[in-house]
C-alpha cells in the first residue's frame, strides 16, 4: 500500500490523496455508509482517474468510485478500498443552446447542471430530494429517478452521451451527442445504473428540454385507491402531455410531515387515506391554469377526489413539495429500514396492506410503515420502523417487503440501486440468466474484480 500511495501521489499531486482516516473524515455523508478506505484518491482529469485504475489494477487494490455519497443502498462502502472522489471534476464544460445540450464533468452537483440549464432557458428535468450533494456522476450510475420520470423518463433518456474509463484505465469516449446513433452496440447502457461496477463515468452529454413556462400544482385528498389510477389517466389525457408529477401520500406519510415542528396547517383541512401532489409543465401560463382547473373540477364531479387546493403562488407550491420531500422525519420515531420499490399501479393497495399488516403482526408497538412515492410511475418507498438496526430485524423487515414482488412482477429496486443492501434479494426479481449475464459483464470488464467489488452481484 505504502509503494501504491507513493505512486498515485506521483500521479495526481500531493494533496490529491488523503490517507484513509483523514479521507474518511473529510468526506463524511449523513446519507450513507462510507466504510474504512485505505485512501481517497481526488483526481482532477479523466487522464488522472485512468492512471488511478491502472496503478491500482495493477496493485490489485479494489477502487469504489465517490459522487455525492446520496445513495441509500451502501454502494459507497470504501472497506479496504480507494475512494475514488470525484469532487474535483466538477465543471460544467458548455451548454449548447442551439442543440440542447450540456456538456459536463461526473463531479457536478446536479442543482448547479439543473441552474446552468436554466441560465440558457432550457430545463435538465432531473429532479430529486438530494439535488444540493449529488451529482450527475452518481445519477448515471444509479440511473436515478425522482419526482418527474412519469414525462421525461430516468436518467438514461437524459444522457446523450457519456466517458467512462474502465478498470484497466483504458477511456471508453462514447460522447457522441446525437439523437439517433445506431453505429453498432450502443455502450452507453453498459455504465448507466451499473453503480461503479463495469466503469467511473467522467464525463457525460446530457439532453435539455425548453424550459416551462408555466407550472401548476395541487394538493389532492383521495378517499378510495381505486380512485388514484383513474384520476392519473385523467390528468394524462387532459393535460395534453403536460403532466410531469404525480406523487401519492399514504395517510401516515402525511399525517407526520404536516404535524413537523413549525410546518403549520395541512394544505387541506380535512383527513383522506390518500394525498396526491400534482405537477403539470406548460407553455401557455393562462391555458395551462385553466386545462389543469378544468381537469380537476371534472375529477371532482366525478368524484375521483374528494378535496383539492391549487397553489397560487411560487410559495404556495414550494409548501407542497416540501411535504413530499421531508423523508428525514421518518427517522424521529426511532430506527428504520428504508426501501425502495416498483409494481404494477392496481396491485398497491392490496400489497401495502399485507406488507403493513405482517409488519404489525411482527412488531405491534412500532407504528405502521410510512409509505409514499412516485405513483404515477409505478414506485413506492417504504419506510418501516424497526425495533434495533440488527441484521435480523433488517432481515425481518426486508423478506416481509420484497417477497410478495415475485408475483407480483415488481422489483425490488425501483430507483436506488441495488449496492450492498439489495444484492442477497436480487434473485427475486432477476431470473438466473440475467444474473449469470450479469456475472458475464463484470467478469469481461472488470476481470480482476477491483471496481466498486461486493456491490449489485457478490
Amino acid at each position: 500500500m505504502t509503494t501504491l500511495i507513493d505512486a498515485l501521489r506521483l500521479a495526481l499531486a500531493p494533496d490529491a490523496v488523503l490517507d484513509g482516516t483523514p479521507g474518511a473524515e473529510t468526506f463524511q455523508s449523513p446519507w450513507t455508509r462510507l466504510g474504512a478506505p485505505l485512501a481517497v484518491v481526488r483526481p482532477a482529469s479523466t487522464a488522472q482517474v485512468a492512471a488511478v485504475l491502472r496503478l491500482a489494477s495493477d496493485a490489485g487494490v479494489p477502487v469504489v468510485p465517490w459522487g455525492g455519497r446520496t445513495g441509500l443502498v451502501d454502494g459507497c462502502v470504501a472497506d479496504g478500498a480507494i475512494a475514488l472522489s470525484l469532487d474535483r471534476m466538477a465543471a460544467i464544460e458548455g451548454v449548447d443552446a442551439g442543440a440542447g445540450t450540456m456538456t459536463v464533468q461526473a463531479g457536478c452537483i446536479l442543482q448547479t447542471a439543473c441552474e446552468a440549464a436554466a441560465d440558457e432557458g432550457l430545463l435538465l428535468p432531473l429532479d430529486l430530494g438530494s439535488r444540493g450533494s449529488a451529482t450527475i456522476g452518481g445519477n448515471i450510475a444509479t440511473n436515478a429517478g425522482g419526482n418527474r420520470v412519469l414525462r421525461y423518463g430516468m436518467m438514461r433518456e437524459m444522457v446523450l452521451g457519456l466517458e467512462a474509463v474502465l478498470a484497466d484505465g483504458t477511456v471508453i469516449d462514447a460522447m457522441n451527442p446525437l439523437l439517433k446513433n445506431n453505429a453498432g452496440y450502443d455502450l452507453k447502457p453498459l455504465f448507466i445504473g451499473s453503480e461503479g461496477t463495469l466503469g467511473v463515468v467522467t464525463r457525460a452529454v446530457l439532453r435539455l428540454r425548453p424550459a416551462p413556462v408555466s407550472q401548476d400544482t395541487a394538493f389532492i385528498g383521495v378517499e378510495h385507491f381505486d380512485d388514484l389510477p383513474r384520476l392519473l389517466r385523467r390528468l394524462e389525457r387532459g393535460l395534453g402531455g403536460n403532466l410531469s408529477a404525480f406523487e401519492v401520500m399514504w395517510a401516515d406519510f402525511h399525517d407526520l410531515v404536516t404535524s413537523a415542528p413549525a410546518r403549520g396547517r395541512p394544505p387541506l383541512a380535512e383527513r383522506y387515506p390518500w394525498y396526491v401532489l400534482v405537477e403539470s409543465l406548460g407553455a401557455d401560463p393562462a391555458v395551462d391554469a385553466a386545462r389543469f382547473e378544468t381537469c380537476l373540477g371534472a375529477a371532482l364531479e366525478e368524484g375521483e377526489i374528494a378535496d383539492a387546493v391549487l397553489a397560487r403562488s411560487k410559495a404556495e407550491r414550494e409548501a407542497m413539495w416540501a411535504l413530499r420531500d421531508d423523508v428525514a422525519q421518518t427517522a424521529r420515531n426511532g430506527p428504520i429500514v428504508t426501501f425502495d420499490v416498483s409494481l404494477p399501479i392496481p396491485a398497491m393497495n392490496a400489497y401495502v396492506g399485507a406488507v403493513q399488516a405482517a409488519l404489525a403482526e411482527h412488531w405491534p408497538d412500532l407504528g405502521p410503515p410510512m409509505v409514499f412515492g412516485h405513483l404515477g410511475d409505478g414506485n413506492l418507498h417504504i419506510i418501516a420502523r424497526v425495533p434495533a438496526l440488527t441484521p435480523e430485524h433488517r432481515h425481518r423487515a426486508e423478506m416481509i417487503v420484497y417477497r410478495p414482488l415475485t408475483a407480483l412482477g415488481g422489483s425490488i429496486s425501483a430507483e436506488h440501486g441495488i449496492g450492498l443492501q439489495k444484492r442477497d434479494h436480487l434473485d427475486l426479481t432477476r431470473s438466473p440468466a440475467e444474473i449469470a449475464l450479469m456475472r458475464r459483464l463484470k467478469g469481461a470488464l472488470d476481470p480482476a474484480g477491483i471496481l466498486n467489488p461486493g456491490k449489485i452481484i457478490a
